[in-house]
């Protein structure tokens, strides 16, 4: 067995890419935990943007969305601990103060969806433009407020504490590692599986997602056996917003404890990545996005492990800057071989208009 790896690994060019997937695979357990850390927000971007684009109506502002939340949550908390408190729980270590912060954020990610919604549903603006709007007002206000708060140099609420899975869980020789991976996570990055599955359940097996699609492929004959299109894009534009808010709470209140200006990074337009990736499914779009965290993780094993012989030599004349760019490089070679392939939902982007009655 030896023998053959040895004679792919041989292989001119090929066989750097032999070595890659090998090395891969065998550091796959160790850097697990960080590919799905760093797959959470994307992940919850990923599914507003289902949410969305199946009713359709197409959000660019989940980037905007995620950063205003990550924002409402770190500052709710620095103006709720004197008020609340701070004594943490057993629940995730979850305090008064963390918890308020949490349903502030997540409602101010249902506040911007709400303006995301009226301007492209009743007043029928360009969804592109709205949503590009409301990322650079998010970019430029949260920032703005970052450095008046951030003088002081505050802290907020704290973080979520992960939760510690039993040990003999986590030593199973194989698949131990599957279940570290994703148990030992606060309760947003825990509740990403939940809302993955039920959202992937609800969409395909409930009369709510048949009529989410019906409305996303052809709002017109929905209208006309009684679904109203307009309320429906209204609900599930916000119920993005509550799932773009948690993947911007999770970077300032899970995996930190702060906030930094511009800090999603671009998350949301890799989430919008993901979600064509998927094909506009639940389970998809979740796949994607640990496709792509996937370059997070390797760039980090390879800085801090890089592989031996050849494709270690390679890697190591590669600047630093590479691997910082390479979860987004990853991103646009994939969607360049997906755009075409993966077909969205008719009505998507398209506004609608109800009938005059006569």
């Amino acid at each position: 067995m030896n023998e053959l790896i040895n004679a792919l690994y041989a292989i001119p060019i090929v066989g750097l890419i032999f070595q890659f997937v090998g090395y891969f695979i065998a550091v796959l357990p160790v850097i697990a935990p960080i590919i799905y850390t760093a797959a959470v927000p994307i992940a919850f971007a990923a599914l507003c943007g289902v949410m969305c684009e199946r009713s359709g109506v197409v959000n660019i502002g989940i980037e905007g969305i995620m950063l205003v939340a990550a924002f409402v949550g770190w500052a709710a908390g620095i103006f709720l601990v004197p008020i609340v408190g701070s004594e943490p729980t057993p629940l995730f270590g979850a305090s008064p103060a963390l918890i308020l912060a949490l349903l502030l954020a997540v409602l101010s990610g249902v506040v911007v969806s709400s303006l995301h919604a009226w301007l492209s549903i009743s007043v029928r603006a360009d969804q592109i433009i709205s949503g590009t709007i409301i990322n650079i007002a998010a970019f430029g206000i949260t920032g703005y407020l970052n450095n008046l708060l951030a003088t002081n140099s505050p802290t907020g609420a704290g973080q979520f504490v992960h939760f510690a899975p039993p040990a003999w869980l986590v030593e199973i020789p194989v698949i131990g590692w599957v279940f570290e991976t994703f148990l030992d996570q606060g309760p947003l990055g825990f509740s990403l599986i939940i809302v993955v599955v039920a959202f992937q359940i609800f969409l395909f097996r409930s009369r709510w997602g048949l009529r989410t699609r019906a409305v996303g492929e052809h709002p017109r004959a929905a209208e006309t056996v009684g679904i109203d299109v307009i309320r429906l894009r209204y609900r599930n534009v916000l119920l993005g917003g509550v799932l773009a808010a948690m993947g911007g709470a999770f970077l300032s209140m899970e995996i930190s404890a702060s906030f930094q200006a511009g800090m999603t990074a671009g998350r949301g337009f890799i989430g919008l990545a993901a979600m064509i990736v998927g094909r506009w499914s639940p389970l998809g779009a979740f796949g994607a996005a640990l496709f792509f965290a996937s370059s997070v993780g390797i760039s980090q094993s390879i800085r801090i492990a890089p592989p031996e012989g050849q494709l270690g030599d390679v890697l190591a004349g590669l600047p630093n800057q590479f691997f910082d760019a390479l979860p987004y490089l990853v991103t646009i070679i994939v969607l360049a071989g997906v755009v075409g392939r993966s077909i969205p939902p008719a009505a998507d982007g398209k506004p609608y208009e109800r009938e005059a009655a006569t």
